[in-house]
């Protein structure tokens, strides 16, 4: 019986133990710099991609859905880009679809709420009047910039040129 007891007690104060070193190592990766940092980065990929995919797309179908389109822009973006397509005229003409294939965080100061995004974009382009889209590939640099609402929009959208000329796809 006093062999049960010295077991249990040991037993107990190893369980014991073993919670709360799991509570201590939980404490500090809640409170780790880098987690955040991570966090804000995926934040920053995600919004920056939906941003970039809604910047390379317009259905100009009609004036309602071009107008449309250009209002979904200024939604996404920020500062010069947004104030430059604010001045859009909404025209019916070649409608286009922007989806990104691939994209990464390059640069990512969450003090200053900057980041840069390269992105790969397939972009499928109607013209006005036929039902054929003809598929172009895009590199594009995205300048984002945190709101105060915490969300991460386009300040600037450049295109990146190819080195080598050639994707290696094409080789």
């Amino acid at each position: 019986m006093r062999a049960a007891r010295i077991l249990g007690g040991a037993g107990l104060a190893l369980a014991v133990a073993f919670c709360g070193t799991g509570a201590w190592t939980y404490a500090q990766a809640r409170t780790d710099d880098a987690l955040a940092h991570g966090r804000e980065r995926d934040r920053a990929l995600a919004d920056g991609r939906e941003g970039v995919a809604v910047l390379t797309t317009l259905d100009a179908s009609t004036r309602q859905r071009a107008e449309k389109g250009i209002r979904a822009w200024r939604d996404v973006s920020t500062g010069p880009l947004r104030e430059e397509l604010g001045g859009t005229e909404a025209e019916v003409g070649a409608s286009a679809r922007g989806t990104v294939t691939e994209a990464a965080v390059t640069a990512l100061d969450t003090r200053a709420g900057t980041a840069k995004l390269i992105t790969t974009v397939r972009v499928e382009v109607t013209p006005a009047g036929t039902k054929k889209a003809t598929t172009d590939r895009k590199r594009l640099e995205a300048v984002l910039a945190r709101t105060g609402e915490g969300e991460w929009k386009v300040k600037a959208l450049s295109a990146v040129p190819l080195s080598g000329g050639r994707e290696a796809g094409d080789r």
